[in-house]
């Protein structure tokens, strides 16, 4: 997967998913730390 996909795809291609779920999962983790924080207060 990962040979096929590197020839295939230009490096923008397979990075911006990368960059965009990153985003979301620090997004995500800070709105839930956020959560859990005010809930314990």
């Amino acid at each position: 997967l990962m040979a096929m996909g590197m020839m295939m795809l230009p490096p923008i291609v397979i990075s911006l998913p990368f960059k965009v779920l990153l985003f979301v999962v620090v997004d995500g983790w800070t709105l839930t730390m956020q959560t859990l924080v005010s809930g314990f207060l």
